[in-house]
């Protein structure tokens, strides 16, 4: 009778036969896969998640719609170039190339172009970027600038082709010619905004008195369109453009109902590129016509003015007095009070040429001569009694030179001789010293047959017990020194010798206790 048993086996592995691959390889077919079916995808969503241009440059957010989402990538490159830049809940269009991260197992949308999704999100984005302008202060009426009357010369910024630069030369040369500058630009496409913004900025920089004159007025023109038209006049930076301008400026913009945001920065906004024109100059005729009228009438009221100043002379002439029985008063008194004025000054003349004859007699008395004699002689005593003080004051100065100077040559003298005993004392003393060091140095004992041991760290060897087997000396003599090397120590010796006896006393203690071995 045979029994079965049961063997254990191995678990078949599932895809046992797959080649294995690694985790990259994995992910550049799933890469291929992607790119090969999604080469260019034109996808509809709503931006989320976005947060400005990298520091790189880059941009990087999502699109989604009610039920999905996908990352999206703007380079640097093409960031440059897009009309419409991304913004947070913008819904767009976004035309470009499907992708995978292999970094995050992720695929995402290498976007290459970005539009608005229709007129709603277009007007959306306006509103939304008329709101931060506007809070900005960009469009305060306190800082819009007064259009001149008569400029002399007009800066036009529009397309250099079509009706609306002939609209504006024509109704400017009819109502008063005036000096034309024309920068051409495209109003619409992908670059107009970049365009405009130059064309602005240029007419700044230009010097007012240079060989280009810059324009006294701007206007900025363009027939009508629909907003996606007239789009590039809503470019932030063509509404910062106009807002910087230091030069007044017109925005022309479409027909009267079109609205964009350079109208509510310019300084003017005319309905029509033609209305523009009109608001830039007057009418020639019509400033002749009202100053001939103006003349007349200056001349007319001249004349009036005239007549009624003559009138009025004439009745205020009737009205004045005879002029010799008006002055006949005036007259009697100023001859009355001449007579008094003559006999004031003859007084006041008798009186003062008495006053200068007594000062005279006191001059006479005091005169400069007289002061100079008496002090001349007061100084001549003087200068005699100084000479004498001068006199007795040398000559005691004298004598004291001459006792100072026999003093200080018996002193020099004195000196000289202590001096020259005291360096004797010094220099003998100093050779006794110098004697005495010869004597008890150590090279003195060298000499006399002793020698210096000293280990490797230089110190002293003074006994035998501070050294060891192999150790190095150094052995000083009086001409020169030896190296040698210890080849038994007494220490050395003396340890042998403790632990031979300590060998002895065990072998003794053992053979008392009756080891055999």
């Amino acid at each position: 009778m045979s029994e079965d048993f049961d063997t254990p086996t191995a678990p078949m592995t599932i895809g046992a036969n797959a080649p294995e691959i690694s985790v990259s390889e994995l992910s550049q077919a799933l890469k291929r896969t992607v790119e090969d079916h999604f080469g260019r995808v034109r996808v509809r969503g709503e931006i989320s998640n976005y947060r400005g241009p990298h520091s790189s440059g880059h941009a990087y957010f999502s699109l989604k719609d009610e039920s999905a989402r996908i990352d999206a990538v703007i380079w640097k490159g093409v960031m440059l170039k897009l009309r419409t830049r991304p913004q947070e809940g913008l819904e767009v269009l976004a035309t470009g190339r499907i992708t995978t991260f292999p970094g995050k197992s992720s695929y995402q949308i290498i976007i290459e172009n970005l539009e608005p999704a229709g007129v709603g999100a277009l007007m959306a984005l306006l509103d939304a970027r008329r709101r931060q302008l506007a809070t900005e202060g960009l469009f305060d009426e306190s800082r819009k600038k007064p259009i001149p009357f008569l400029p002399e010369t007009i800066g036009v910024i529009t397309s250099p082709t079509g009706a609306v630069i002939r609209d504006i030369l024509h109704r400017i040369a009819e109502r008063f010619p005036r000096r034309i500058l024309v920068w051409p630009v495209r109003v619409q496409g992908e670059t107009a905004a970049a365009e405009i913004t130059t064309a602005i900025e240029g007419f700044n920089a230009l010097p007012p008195q240079g060989e280009i004159p810059r324009p006294d007025l701007i206007i900025v023109a363009r027939g009508g369109g629909s907003l996606e038209d007239l789009w590039s006049f809503n470019e932030e930076n063509v509404v910062r453009a106009a807002a910087a301008s230091i030069i007044p400026l017109i925005s022309a913009i479409g027909h009267e109902t079109d609205t964009t945001l350079i109208d509510f920065v310019a300084d003017l906004r005319a309905p029509t590129p033609t209305a523009a024109a009109e608001k830039s100059v007057p009418v020639r005729d019509d400033l002749i016509t009202a100053l001939s009228h103006h003349k007349r009438r200056l001349i007319s009221a001249w004349e009036r003015l005239t007549e009624r100043r003559k009138l009025e002379i004439n009745n205020l002439s009737r009205l004045l007095l005879n002029a010799d029985v008006f002055l006949a008063t005036p007259r009697q008194r100023l001859d009355r009070n001449s007579e008094r004025l003559n006999t004031f000054i003859f007084k006041i003349k008798d009186d003062r040429r008495l006053k200068l004859a007594r000062c005279s007699s006191l001059l006479d008395r005091h005169s400069p001569q007289v002061e100079l004699a008496r002090m001349s002689e007061r100084l001549h005593g003087l200068i005699v009694r100084l000479k004498q003080s001068m006199l007795a004051t040398i000559g005691a100065e004298k004598r004291n030179i001459e006792n100072s100077t026999q003093l200080t040559s018996v002193n020099t003298k004195r000196l000289e001789l202590a001096l020259t005993q005291t360096i004797k004392k010094k220099r003998e003393y100093f050779h006794q010293l110098s004697h005495l060091l010869e004597t008890l140095s150590h090279q003195a004992a060298l000499g006399r047959g002793y020698a210096l041991v000293r280990n490797n760290s230089g110190a002293l060897i003074r006994s035998v017990t501070q050294t060891h087997k192999s150790e190095m000396l150094f052995i000083d003599l009086s001409d020169g020194q030896l190296t040698t090397q210890i080849i038994d120590a007494p220490q050395d010796r003396k340890a042998k010798e403790t632990l031979a006896r300590k060998k002895t006393t065990q072998e003794k203690e053992d053979l008392k206790q009756g080891k055999l071995f």
